[in-house]
């Protein structure tokens, strides 16, 4: 079993999609929305309920029920995968979670940080998401660096130098196109041991919100809602259609904010999601 971890907007949906295009055996992917992993249509076998089964063997199924009816379902496969891969929260802390790995028929590969190094330093500015993220870390047996291409080789440098005072003995990898296959089969560099299973939390200190988006918002009036949200907004994410029939895509990554066309092919999974813009905050 691997744990993905990551602050929010890090990247962890991006690495399972690539996880799972180039999977060389079967490999199941625990999530905390199926919806939100875009798998090619020519990938799926069939898809039921919460779960997608995809014509490599491999299998998504969602976290909605819990980490224990998730594991259970897989593990009552009639042929269980080789691997197991659950990504978590962005402000879920591994520790809490790690126990899980003990489970009946399961054992620990390792636990795979992302952190995005065009904000790192700004998140580790304020006590919240620097608790969040430090917690991460520790944790990890891997930190895969993201949105390399967003910032300059300074920026990288000085993120590397952060992580490596965090934890010094834990490896930095800072090419993360492509490095899917890097994050199974870690071996662990741990030997924990637990005494009980803890209830996983997956919003410890932070606040979610749902905010209305009004029928028929275009674009520019998408991009003026999220533009307006406090600054104290660490993630949102939110689907609307204007009166032309497109559907805009919204998203804040702590200070990113863009808006962009959802492809048709990627509507139907978000449909759910349409209509509403879903808020993290830190707490006041």
């Amino acid at each position: 079993m691997t744990f993905i971890s990551g602050y929010l907007g890090a990247g962890k949906t991006t690495l399972i999609n690539e996880l799972l295009a180039t999977a060389d055996r079967p490999i199941a992917v625990l999530v905390n929305d199926v919806g939100a992993i875009n798998i090619d249509a020519r990938l799926i076998r069939r898809r039921h309920g919460d779960t997608i089964e995809l014509t490599d063997g491999c299998v998504c199924c969602s976290l909605s029920d819990g980490f224990g009816a998730a594991i259970d379902q897989i593990r009552a496969r009639p042929e269980p995968p080789d691997h197991l891969v659950v990504e978590l929260s962005g402000v879920a802390d591994p520790a809490r979670v790690l126990p899980w790995s003990r489970s009946i028929g399961f054992m620990l590969d390792g636990v795979v940080t992302l952190v995005d190094v065009d904000q790192l330093s700004e998140r580790m500015t304020d006590a919240i998401p620097a608790h969040t993220i430090e917690a991460q870390v520790d944790a990890a047996d891997v930190v895969l660096l993201t949105k390399l291409d967003l910032t300059d080789a300074e920026t990288v440098a000085a993120a590397k130098a952060q992580l490596t005072a965090l934890a010094p003995d834990t490896p930095l990898l800072s090419e993360p196109t492509g490095s899917a296959a890097a994050v199974l089969n870690l071996g662990g560099r741990r030997n924990p041991t637990f005494d009980a299973l803890p209830p996983p939390t997956l919003f410890d200190r932070h606040v979610t919100e749902r905010v209305a988006i009004p029928a028929g918002t275009d674009r520019v009036a998408l991009k003026k809602l999220i533009d307006a949200l406090p600054r104290d907004v660490v993630r949102a994410k939110g689907i609307c259609v204007d009166d032309t029939g497109a559907a805009w895509l919204a998203q804040v990554v702590g200070r990113r904010r863009s808006v962009t066309e959802l492809p048709v092919a990627e509507q139907a999974d978000d449909e759910a999601a349409t209509g509403e813009l879903v808020v993290i905050r830190l707490p006041e």
